[in-house]
């Protein structure tokens, strides 16, 4: 008996040449030259005249048999595509994580749809915003968000000084050069805060993500691994529509 992975494998090359014979038939059907013969003999007027030999050009593609060899091909499609179809309703595995179910009894195209919707995931968790390493931070409870600790900085004021480099005489005037000094006048107390994660906490989902995929994958093989039954629904369904 064939497993449901081995119908999967063989499946798009049975739909490959399923195609290729269609689109073959579909191309010489419109060729009305293969579908047309013709038979000519020639019978001069009387004895004396112009014997001329008979033409004949035979029928080279019959309609109907074009039909046969079409659902010949169909049949295998629709045969394979059903046992698949109708394996997937059966065929089913858990999803184990640490030796934890996380989900049982898992149909295979609900699998499929955790394995995108995983990946997605994984991208989204990778680009979560990490706080600063630089900082050291604590959750503060009354802001749900997380706040380094107070840091104390000197606020200052360039304040006008006056430097003379000469002092003045009867004839000349004392040399004063202004410049500028920093002069403490407060203080600036700075606490910052983050609505960012931890990176711990980032990393932690990211091996979980991680974890279930590989889950979701082991199931997947696990039910993909399903003895299958093959369904014979070609025969019925072309029979009525191609046949006699």
């Amino acid at each position: 008996m064939a497993k449901l992975n081995q119908i999967i494998a063989v499946e798009k090359g049975v739909k490959s040449k399923a195609q290729q014979e269609l689109t073959g038939a579909h191309r010489d059907l419109a060729k009305p030259v293969l579908l047309s013969g013709i038979s000519r003999t020639y019978q001069p007027k009387d004895e004396e005249g112009e014997q001329l030999p008979p033409e004949s050009t035979r029928v080279q593609l019959q309609a109907e048999s074009v039909l046969r060899s079409t659902a010949a091909a169909l049949t295998r499609l629709f045969d394979v595509t059903a046992t698949k179809d109708w394996a997937n309703c059966e065929a089913r595995a858990d999803v184990t994580v640490d030796g934890r179910v996380v989900v049982s009894d898992v149909p295979v195209s609900y699998l499929l749809f955790l394995e995108k919707q995983l990946t997605e995931l994984h991208a989204f968790i990778r680009s979560l915003p990490v706080l600063d390493a630089s900082e050291s931070w604590n959750l503060d409870a009354s802001t749900d968000s997380w706040k380094t600790e107070p840091v104390r900085t000197i606020r200052t004021k360039k304040v006008p000084r006056n430097h003379v480099k000469a002092e003045a005489t009867e004839k000349h005037p004392a040399q004063v050069e202004v410049y500028y000094e920093d002069v403490p006048v407060g203080y600036w107390t700075t606490v910052k805060f983050s609505g960012a994660l931890p990176a711990r906490r980032v990393n932690e989902i990211l091996e979980r993500v991680e974890k279930t995929q590989q889950a979701v994958k082991f199931a997947r093989e696990e039910a993909n691994g399903a003895e299958v039954t093959d369904r014979r629904v070609g025969d019925a369904v072309l029979g009525y529509l191609l046949g006699p």
